[in-house]
């Protein structure tokens, strides 16, 4: 199996973790693909998955 194929691999998994709002496990995936092949679709879901937990009030989860 190639970096390539590795790095797909990771990214299709992380988008099965993000489907199921496990965001710690799906950042986890997108880094090793983005690791593997900085050209993978990896790069551009790790960065939507930033935005839409960095918007999260975190003072709304920590009282």
């Amino acid at each position: 199996m190639t970096n390539k194929e590795k790095a797909e691999a990771y990214y299709q998994q992380g988008n099965e973790y993000r489907k199921q709002s496990d965001w710690q496990h799906a950042l986890e995936c997108y880094n090793h693909a983005i690791e593997l092949d900085s050209a993978s679709p990896a790069v551009k879901a790790k960065e939507m998955l930033d935005n839409i937990l960095s918007y999260y009030c975190k003072a709304m989860f920590n009282p």
